[in-house]
């Protein structure tokens, strides 16, 4: 059996601030907007796709009406020094700055408005 596509969906209380968030510091268009459900795209592959659905909706189970613990997305981008710089504009609380790591990625880390960790990194030249 072949997946056809995957969607990672984040529950949130923050639905409209969440689509800003993702649609400004990243890049993203709105695919689908309503009042329970956004989903939004990579305008260079629409087939990168991340689901935001308000978190007490009849959809999702009461005992996962919960902030996000325990993952985070990990986001490669072709400019991580270009992210941080809207990061800062936008004022937003960075974790970790854009740093060179030991597996080759430049990575900075960012929450997003739900307080799920964003890994966001981009390949070093070598």
């Amino acid at each position: 059996m072949a997946i056809a596509r995957l969607i990672p969906n984040i529950c949130s209380q923050r639905l409209v601030e969440s689509r800003d968030f993702y649609v400004n510091l990243l890049g993203f268009e709105v695919a689908f907007d309503s009042d329970w459900y956004v989903q939004v795209a990579s305008p260079t592959n629409p087939r990168l796709e991340l689901g935001i659905i308000q978190q007490d909706n009849e959809l999702v189970p009461p005992s996962f009406q919960a902030a996000p613990r325990g993952q985070y997305l990990t986001l490669v981008v072709e400019d991580v020094d270009a992210v941080y710089a809207k990061a800062q504009a936008m004022n937003l609380a960075v974790l970790q700055p854009p740093k060179d790591e030991f597996y080759g990625q430049r990575r900075m880390l960012v929450t997003d408005p739900n307080g799920l960790l964003l890994d966001i990194s981009t390949p070093i030249a070598s």
